[in-house]
């Protein structure tokens, strides 16, 4: 059984007793992103109607070190700030995790100046309906965990968050670390023994490990098919899947969140193919296993499963993965059921 465990500075009740949580979670990736613009309260307040377990917000820093909800730190493609003739000087080049990046970033804007932008859809030529959705403020993880409160009211059911960290040490570089505002934000929401709703995750290992020393709550490792963790220079997410890597992962973290491609791999015509072992080698090393992402436009989907996203993430369920995340969280309930 999962619960909140209250700090005493919340006012809003969660349901006193909650059942067992359903298996697979639905973890609703930035909120129901598929329709409505990611990371914005519309997007959850849509996704935890439709049934979704979890709602996760992506964390960056501002100038004054509020962790704020964007996919990245450079925010060009996620809001307006491009149409706000008084940061037109702010544009500039920075390097994240190796990357040359042109555009506006987060720590270069108190959240105050943050504020008066708007959230707009990232993908707005394979999400057009979505384009209407553009006069939302953007979003602090405390706000995130308020809405997460309120749907759990609202519901009856527990909703639980899965913050991601993102690029923790670029920004600890620039003298803007988030573990302890993270942490801090944690302990007053009571969010940080093992049994709370909250599944933390991170690309970057030193990150985790880090948590893991300081609180109890559920941490999950991201890993792609390609690269390695930015804080590691000379490891690959490769090497981490292995059996002796799960096992190593398995001191640190709880969960290991992977790519699709890690569990059904695609032939080179775009084809689904046959599964690899890993989900076994994670549960043998402990570890639960959540696969992202999930999405329904055809570009996303491989070539056999076209039009068939129930069919697609149903796949996964058969082969005992215990989350999804998916920008389309009413389908991944759907297809649980």
């Amino acid at each position: 059984m999962i619960r909140f465990i209250l700090a005493a500075v919340m006012v809003t009740a969660f349901p006193a007793a909650a059942p067992a949580p359903p298996h697979p979670l639905v973890i609703a990736h930035r909120g129901a992103s598929g329709e409505r613009p990611e990371h914005t309260r519309a997007a959850y307040a849509l996704a935890i109607d439709q049934g979704a377990d979890f709602i996760e917000p992506d964390l960056v820093m501002s100038r004054d070190g509020a962790l704020i909800v964007r996919h990245e730190n450079e925010i060009s493609g996620t809001t307006n700030v491009a149409d706000h003739p008084e940061f037109a000087d702010r544009r500039t080049t920075r390097t994240i995790d190796g990357v040359a990046t042109t555009g506006w970033f987060t720590e270069d804007f108190t959240l105050a100046e943050l504020r008066t932008l708007r959230a707009r859809e990232r993908l707005p030529t394979l999400r057009p309906g979505n384009a209407a959705f553009a006069d939302e403020t953007i979003l602090t993880f405390q706000e995130v965990i308020d809405i997460a409160r309120a749907g759990s009211a609202r519901t009856g059911r527990v909703i639980g968050v899965a913050p991601e960290l993102k690029h923790p040490t670029y920004f600890a570089e620039i003298d803007l670390p988030m573990v302890a505002p993270f942490v801090e934000i944690l302990r007053t929401n009571g969010l940080t023994t093992a049994d709370s709703p909250i599944i933390i995750q991170c690309f970057e290992v030193t990150t985790l490990r880090a948590l893991d020393r300081l609180i109890e709550a559920p941490l999950a490792q991201l890993m792609s098919l390609s690269g390695g963790p930015a804080d590691l220079p000379g490891q690959t997410y490769a090497g981490m899947v292995t059996p002796e890597g799960l096992t190593e992962l398995a001191t640190y973290a709880d969960w290991a969140a992977v790519e699709t491609g890690l569990v059904i791999p695609r032939t080179a015509a775009g084809a689904s193919s046959a599964p690899t072992p890993f989900i076994a080698a994670a549960h043998k090393a402990g570890l639960k296993v959540v696969v992202w992402t999930f999405r329904a436009e055809d570009v996303f989907v491989p070539s056999d499963y076209r039009g068939d996203l129930s069919g697609w993430i149903r796949r996964f369920y058969g082969l005992g993965v215990d989350a999804v995340f998916s920008d389309f969280p009413d389908v991944a309930v759907a297809a649980r059921s």
